[in-house]
């Protein structure tokens, strides 16, 4: 007798999808893997979504209605511009491979259009030029985009050097950088035993970065008033 598949929702498609991202890089994410995980076939699937890029897209757009009820307008164009970034690292944070989604799709999507709309109503009011408008908040989205899947991807690299060696291994590190030159390396040496690069990823490199966007944002503007 032939096993009945379980019923099936793109609802239920998407959680599973998330789950599976959860557990595994995106790289490895594939519709047969997602069937497996339903217990379905694979070809079942395409009654629902064209493809893996049609489930991206729709991951992609839950990611941009998050944002946009969690952020909160409040203030200022600066203000604002600050609350978004936070409101959307902390979203991106919080979901397994969702900053690659977002910068692997297209704004085709309703909360992906609604997303666009509401950083471009924080300018809104800005003497800048409608390009500029845009400009100004792609900058700002790409900035926390790029910090995040920065810190992710770091996280990934320490994990897999502690599997492969049991621990970092700073001393060998130590090691490179004492053997060169004080012309090549002495900054970034100094830098590294004073546990600077420690800062990677964390709320105070991402305020400082943030801080700079802003003011030369704040700059570009002033002169536009002149």
């Amino acid at each position: 007798m032939k096993k009945q598949q379980p019923q099936m929702t793109e609802d239920k498609i998407l959680e599973a999808s998330w789950a599976l991202l959860g557990e595994e890089d995106i790289e490895r994410f594939s519709m047969r893997r997602l069937a497996d995980r339903l217990g379905i076939q694979a070809p079942s699937l395409y009654w629902y979504f064209k493809s893996k890029q049609d489930i991206y897209q729709r991951l992609a757009n839950q990611i941009s209605r998050m944002i946009v009820e969690e952020f909160h307008a409040e203030g200022d164009w600066k203000a604002q511009l600050e609350g978004l970034a936070i409101t959307i690292r902390n979203v991106l944070r919080r979901h397994p491979c969702s900053t690659q989604l977002m910068m692997m799709t297209l704004p085709h999507e309703p909360d992906m259009v609604r997303f666009t709309n509401r950083m471009l109503l924080c300018v809104e009011q800005t003497p800048l030029r409608r390009e500029q408008k845009l400009q100004a908040v792609l900058a700002l989205t790409n900035y926390v985009f790029n910090f995040v899947l920065d810190n992710y991807q770091h996280q990934r690299n320490v994990s897999v050097m502690m599997k492969d060696h049991g621990e970092l291994p700073d001393g060998e590190m130590m090691r490179l950088l004492d053997a060169m030159s004080e012309k090549d390396a002495g900054l970034f040496r100094q830098m590294f035993k004073g546990g600077l690069f420690e800062l990677m990823g964390s709320d105070e490199s991402f305020a400082f970065g943030l801080r700079l966007i802003l003011l030369g944002l704040e700059q570009v503007i002033r002169e536009q008033e002149q």
